[in-house]
């Protein structure tokens, strides 16, 4: 019978599925759309039932047995057909249905949002989870757009990630969405993320700035002073957030010859080093060094070294005490101060006293710097001058020596002059110069410091001025970053 199966079956005559029209697939192949298929067509007794199968490029996907499919990412670039079985109690018969065109890829889904963060003056970053779907096509990048601006970035990449946006403007809110790009196009958006401030282009701080204060003078008739480090401090100063470099001044040697103190550094904010003392041999006269504060003078020099150099404006120091020359009984000037010029010395009395200090609460407290150190004494009978102080009190320059006491050093941090040495005994000592300290005093809604060079040595405090953040730099030298 022509290969066509057929038999009687209870009395009835039966015969096996035969397909007359083809089983048709219909639908737009598209990563995504669903198709339909037909049963197309056919005969047989008793009627066949119909089941189907799914084919990609003429391999069965699994699962796909119903008369719809819905196409998925593996689908893109291949054909899909279906295949209808017809079953009856004689055979199971199949026939295939046409082949779609190439099913085509659709854009990726949106990806996930994450966290976005300031990360300076112009730029942040903001991460995302990758998309759920590549809509059948690779995945080659994610980009961030900020809002306002829609300013990108982007990531070449197919997976999960941390995208970079620059070009910000400084002290400015925003908020960003991502999406991802296929060879079909781009992703929907993501939600939007939080909202970043980026960080300002400038900071107001206040600063202090303390040289090195100069070593003390020292010979066999007595020693001037040390003048005290150049003092300077800003209330207010609005600078940019670029890196900025610091040095901190240290104190100058005492000795003959003794030393100017080194200079302090805030970026482009010079403090000078305090002059040196005086150092006089066999009565012969000397002003002492120029500096922040001027050196004393020996006891045959009546005026002292001068200060404020180099100038700024306002002045950073004042000039040394003058000597005074009396046989056995001389007496040498103080080193210059903040506060006041050095005193002169007062013969048969005392050598001159260090110019007055001043004080600053830029921390928080009140605390004093820059005093100039006390001039020595030729003779016995007689003290060397008093380091400089405020009010008589908080002496931080040194004390100058006599022909029975040593000069003593100017206090470290404060900047303070050198104490002179006197005859004999004192004459043997003169004093070192203090260290100076560089102070930055800025609001805590600014974040700290981003990094602070290993060459400075430094505390930071958020506890003693309410409301700032206080960075102590009392050492070395290196570069600080803001953000």
């Amino acid at each position: 019978m022509s290969g066509i199966l057929s038999a009687f079956v209870g009395g009835t005559y039966s015969s096996a599925p035969i397909n007359t029209v083809a089983p048709v697939v219909s639908g737009t192949a598209t990563v995504g759309q669903t198709l339909s298929c037909t049963t197309g067509t056919w005969t047989g007794v008793p009627t066949p039932t119909y089941t189907y199968q799914w084919q990609r490029a003429g391999s069965n996907i699994g699962s796909a047995t119903s008369s719809t499919y819905t196409l998925v990412n593996a689908d893109a670039g291949s054909t899909i057909r279906c295949v209808v079985t017809a079953t009856n109690i004689i055979a199971a018969v199949s026939a295939n249905s046409n082949s779609t065109a190439a099913v085509a890829a659709i854009v990726p889904t949106a990806p996930t949002i994450g966290t976005a963060t300031a990360t300076g003056t112009t730029t942040a970053t903001v991460t995302y989870t990758a998309s759920s779907s590549n809509g059948g096509a690779t995945i080659t990048s994610y980009t961030a757009v900020s809002s306002p601006g829609g300013i990108t970035g982007s990531l070449a990449t197919s997976g999960s990630g941390t995208i970079t946006v620059s070009g910000l403007s400084s002290s400015t809110s925003y908020t960003f969405t991502v999406y991802a790009t296929n060879s079909v196009g781009n992703s929907p958006s993501s939600a939007a993320s939080n909202s970043i401030t980026t960080q300002a282009a400038t900071v107001s701080v206040d600063l202090l700035v303390v040289a090195g204060g100069g070593g003390g003078g020292r010979s066999s008739y007595g020693g001037g002073g040390g003048g005290a480090g150049g003092y300077r401090q800003f209330t207010s100063l609005s600078i940019s957030t670029s890196s900025k470099s610091i040095t901190v001044g240290a104190g100058g040697n005492g000795g003959q010859p003794s030393s100017q103190g080194g200079t302090s550094t805030f970026d482009v904010y010079n403090s000078a080093g305090g002059g040196y003392g005086a150092a006089v041999n066999g009565g012969s006269g000397a002003p002492g060094g120029t500096g922040g504060s001027g050196g004393g003078a020996g006891e045959n020099t009546s005026v002292g070294a001068a200060g404020n150099t180099p100038a700024t404006s306002p002045s950073q120091g004042n000039k040394g005490g003058g000597g005074v020359p009396v046989s056995g009984n001389g007496t040498c000037g103080g080193g210059g101060g903040f506060g006041t010029a050095g005193y002169d010395g007062v013969p048969y009395t005392n050598g001159g006293n260090g110019g007055d200090a001043t004080s600053s609460s830029i921390t928080g407290a009140s605390v004093i710097y820059a005093g100039g150190g006390g001039g020595g004494s030729e003779n016995i009978a007689y003290p060397g001058g008093l380091g400089g102080g405020v009010g008589g009190t908080g002496r931080v320059g040194g004390n100058g020596g006599s022909g029975s006491s040593s000069a003593t050093a100017g206090t470290a941090n404060k900047g303070g002059g050198g104490g002179g040495s006197g005859r004999g005994l004192g004459g043997s000592v003169a004093a070192n110069g203090g260290s100076g300290v560089v102070i930055l005093a800025y609001p805590t809604s600014q974040p700290a410091l981003a990094s602070v060079g290993a060459g400075l040595t430094y505390t930071v405090s958020t506890a003693s001025r309410s409301g700032y953040r206080v960075y102590t730099f009392t050492g070395g030298s290196g570069t600080i970053s803001f953000y």
